[in-house]
């Protein structure tokens, strides 16, 4: 498997990836939306490819907080992996590859809406104990925070995700 960034090619494959994967279009409108944002960073669209093929794609785009914060803070989503390709550490070793490349950029936090079974592997906390909050009702048992580094304090507030989210 290889990972690598995004290119112009993989619109396409990223957008089968994320309909497949998710059973609907929400999330490959998502990432079209996002690529043509302010938020969009294009070191942190990444594909997986296995024998030519795009199989898995994660995307970090930046968010904001509310009170304002000087920490450079990320979303990760979404996360996709082809259905026939799961359970096979493809999507683990795209969070990986993702958290290492914002960290090597200087970002610092890193908030998710995920699975609370899957995401704790990685480092990441319940976003409640730092005292973050998300827009999105009913997500707090799913909202995650990390900091990609040591000494790197998570600052409380109401992060503000890119207007692509809401759409």
């Amino acid at each position: 498997m290889k990972l690598r960034a995004e290119g112009p090619a993989d619109v396409g494959p990223v957008d089968r990836v994320n309909r497949e994967a998710f059973g609907q279009l929400d999330e490959a409108l998502i990432v079209a939306r996002l690529r043509v944002s302010d938020a969009y960073i294009p070191e942190l669209s990444i594909v997986a490819e296995e024998s030519g093929e795009v199989v898995g794609h994660i995307l970090f785009t930046r968010v904001e907080l509310d009170p304002p914060t000087e920490v450079r803070m990320i979303s990760l989503a979404p996360m996709a992996v082809l259905p026939e390709y799961q359970r096979r550490g493809i999507g683990s070793a795209m969070v990986r590859r993702g958290l290492e490349v914002a960290n090597g950029l200087g970002e610092e936090v890193v908030v998710l809406v995920g699975h609370p079974e899957y995401y704790p592997r990685f480092g990441f906390e319940p976003a409640s104990k730092f005292g973050l909050t998300n827009p999105f009702p009913g997500t707090e048992e799913a909202f995650f925070a990390t900091a990609l580094r040591e000494g790197v304090d998570i600052p409380s507030g109401q992060v503000v995700y890119p207007p692509e989210f809401e759409a």
